[in-house]
């Protein structure tokens, strides 16, 4: 049941993910419609079967004060795919600056990415070109659809038409 279940504003734009415990509270209490059912597994009460939800969507429509994808190590290294950009090393990860902060090098989302502690030590205060480092992917801030489909682990087949803007 740690399925994830994605939700649509009232006018059909992704928001957030749910749990399926979560979104059949929300079903049951109309609250918001089914678009989708998963095809793996229904729920069970002690009378009644209920398909298992993969997308709904909110009855109403909810104002999301949309403040973008806050900027923490743990959503850059997400991001990055929680592997080093230099090297593809997953072990002892750090953050790293592309232009130092001793250049004048912000902390943003297109001047970090993920790198292990060895590729950010041979580094140093340099920058990538200077210490003959290669960076597999260019740092840059995500969107919100990608963000949901990096937090979702696996993906429904359905969820595709609404991500995909």
């Amino acid at each position: 049941m740690d399925q994830k279940v994605l939700v649509l504003n009232g006018d059909y734009t992704a928001i957030t993910l749910c749990s399926v415990q979560k979104a059949f509270v929300l079903l049951f209490l109309d609250k918001a419609e089914m678009i989708a059912n998963s095809e793996n597994g229904v729920l069970r009460t002690v009378s009644k079967s209920y398909p298992k939800p993969s997308i709904i969507r909110l009855q109403r429509y909810v104002r999301v004060p949309y403040k973008g994808i806050a900027l923490s190590r743990h959503n850059i290294m997400k991001r990055d795919h929680f592997e080093c950009q230099y090297c593809g090393s997953t072990k002892n990860l750090t953050l790293d600056h592309v232009l130092p902060r001793s250049r004048g090098g912000d902390s943003s989302w297109g001047n970090l990415l993920t790198a292990c502690s060895r590729c950010n030590h041979a580094k140093g205060h340099r920058t990538p070109q200077e210490a003959g480092l290669t960076i597999r992917q260019q740092p840059k801030k995500p969107t919100l659809s990608g963000f949901l489909k990096l937090s979702a682990g696996t993906i429904d087949h359905n969820w595709h038409a609404y991500l995909n803007n």
